[in-house]
């Protein structure tokens, strides 16, 4: 709709005009308006940076005059989109994002309970005359409100301008796409493809079949020099707008269905199968936008810290606060993991991070951000968390007081049993470096789509410092745990030397058991045994032993010994160990013929 001003009102809201261009008094502001947008147009036919930001400056000024100017508005709204403002292309059409109208809604719906029970009351029958007779009902009125009325006219008027007003859809759909919000994007993209063939459809009807032959292309003559380049441009057309709106919407609809897909395995219990899926959307081809992004590497977080991995769970957080510095959620969820492990001064560091966002909204009556982009907390419940979270804090600090601080879970932290080996802890801590060392962590940042290009070295160096202090925690979990490990292999050994020593012990001792038993039988004394001479027969023969008594005289007095032809017999014990009898007749020099009673010889 075009503002139709007196003309004195347009020469005084109209911006001043350069000194080269005589304007003229009967010149209208519509005509003013008109010019603009005519030359903004054609430099936005260049697409050039430049040029496109010379014609924002003249569709800002047309909107001045003309503030609900449809065309200029739509010409600004490209500029917008073309220089990737996106933030400014959804604060300018946030009235149109679904998301943002169902919140304002429920918004209003809970503040103004009480306005609604007043229009309630309005809203019922009133009878204006008093009910005489049964034919008073029919004198009843119904009392409505201006308001729906209102609501209703407007609504016819936007079916009648639908076709104007469908660039509203497919420009803010795209900068939604852009910024994050893929339900609003796909909702929008929809909505403007589908009002966009229905415009193209009527417009269509009062076109001739000539219109739609390829015989009005104009082909290139035969030597022309322009005839290689305009084959070149008919081989590879420009992708035109239905193109582009195509090809994002199927863009937006894999990502999405992969994130559905992933949510459901999370809340089923399934936490590799969600982490699987989030993985395929964070490491995809395609880059995809910033605010998505740091919402699925959130959810994965949440995926990694119920399946136990602490270390990937803080790391995720880590990236999603590289990504959106003032999430909430992030930093509650890693200061929770922090106190899991036993840092408690980072968990501290963490609460006081989202009490100094919980004051920080409160002083100003808003939530961080603008008033499109989705929250995870309500206005109203911020007094109350932050008391919650000023407890906490407390309790917290009062532990680092006792010194708790320095019971740190390094076996939870990378991920271990406790007794593990020293070949399960380095294959554990070798994947850890693997993953999270500084130069490979911040490599996420070339898959993700800046809303605003300024970001990318900003979001680069809290990433990177993330990243060490995750990294330092990892090197020094592995030496407490590699000491720790040392210690124990140490300990183990001690115990199989003095477990070795035991047994060697033991076995001596059973050794010299077993050469007593043997040796006992040698050491005993045996009983003299004493022939009996006088029943001597043929066969006795007197045993001669130098060294005795016996070989220089005989014992007068006792009958056991006789003297033979060769001399003193010996009355000894047989010995049933033939060496032991060699061992002893070789000590003594013995080399003499023995006399042998047989009686002697008998067992």
């Amino acid at each position: 709709m075009v503002d139709q001003s007196p003309a004195t009102a347009a020469m005084s809201t109209s911006p001043p005009i350069p000194c080269g261009e005589k304007r003229h008094w009967w010149l209208s502001t519509k005509k003013v308006v008109e010019k603009y947008v005519k030359d903004a147009r054609v430099m936005m036919s260049s697409r050039e940076p430049g040029e496109i930001t010379a014609a924002l400056s003249l569709l800002d000024a047309a909107l001045a005059l003309s503030p609900r100017f449809e065309l200029a508005l739509e010409h600004k709204a490209r500029c917008l989109l073309y220089l990737r403002r996106f933030k400014d292309v959804a604060d300018m059409l946030q009235d149109y994002i679904p998301s943002y109208k169902m919140a304002a809604g429920s918004e209003d719906s809970s503040s103004g309970s009480s306005d609604n029970s007043s229009q309630q009351l309005s809203r019922e029958r009133v009878k204006l005359l008093p009910s005489s007779n049964a034919s008073s009902a029919s004198l009843s009125f119904k009392c409505f409100s201006i308001f729906d009325l209102k609501k209703k006219v407007i609504a016819g008027l936007c079916k009648n301008c639908e076709k104007e007003g469908q660039w509203r859809y497919l420009v803010l759909g795209q900068a939604c796409c852009h910024l994050g919000l893929m339900e609003d994007a796909m909702v929008l993209l929809q909505t403007g493809k589908r009002l966009s063939t229905a415009a193209f459809r009527r417009k269509s009807i009062s076109w001739s079949e000539d219109s739609f032959s390829s015989a009005n292309i104009p082909l290139p003559i035969a030597g022309d020099s322009t005839a290689t380049t305009h084959n070149h441009l008919l081989q590879q057309p420009p992708p035109t707008e239905s193109e582009t709106i195509t090809h994002l919407l199927a863009q937006i609809k894999l990502l999405l269905r992969r994130r559905t897909a992933a949510l459901a395995a999370l809340e089923a219990g399934l936490y590799t199968e969600a982490i699987r899926h989030f993985t395929k959307i964070l490491e995809g081809r395609r880059p995809a936008p910033q605010s998505f992004l740091a919402e699925c590497y959130m959810h994965r977080a949440t995926a990694y810290s119920a399946a136990g991995r602490i270390a990937e769970s803080i790391a995720d957080c880590n990236r999603t606060l590289a990504l959106d510095p003032s999430s909430i959620r992030a930093l509650q969820t890693r200061a929770s993991l922090f106190e899991l492990i036993g840092c408690i001064t980072d968990a501290v560091h963490d609460l006081e991070h989202v009490k100094l966002l919980f004051n920080s909204i409160l002083r100003d009556r808003k939530l961080p951000g603008p008033a499109w982009k989705p929250q995870c907390v309500r206005y109203r419940e911020i007094p109350g968390k932050l008391c919650t979270l000023t407890a906490k804090i407390q309790d917290l600090k009062k532990k680092i007081a006792m010194g708790d601080a320095r019971n740190v879970d390094h076996y939870a932290l990378i991920g271990i049993r406790r007794g593990c080996s020293r070949s399960e802890l380095e294959r554990a801590h070798l994947l850890l470096v693997l993953r999270h060392k500084p130069d490979r962590a911040i490599s996420f940042v070339d898959r993700c789509e800046f809303a605003d290009e300024s970001d990318h070295d900003s979001v680069k160096d809290r990433a990177r410092m993330s990243a060490v202090l995750l990294y330092r925690l990892i090197q020094k979990g592995y030496s407490a745990v590699m000491a720790a490990v040392a210690e124990e292999e140490e300990a183990e050994k001690q115990r199989r030397m003095a477990a070795q020593s035991l047994q060697d012990t033991a076995a001596r001792v059973q050794q010299q058991h077993k050469q007593a038993r043997v040796a006992e039988p040698e050491c005993r004394p045996k009983p003299e045994i004493k022939p009996d001479l006088g029943a001597a027969g043929p066969m006795s023969s007197p045993l001669q032993l130098p060294g005795s008594g016996q070989d220089r005289a005989p014992d007068t007095r006792s009958g056991a010994g006789s003297v033979g032809p060769c001399g003193p017999v010996y009355q000894g014990v047989f010995c049933r160990d033939l060496a032991a009898v060699g061992n002893l007749l070789s000590q003594v020099g013995f080399n003499r013929p023995l006399s042998v009673k047989c009686e002697a010889l008998s067992c």
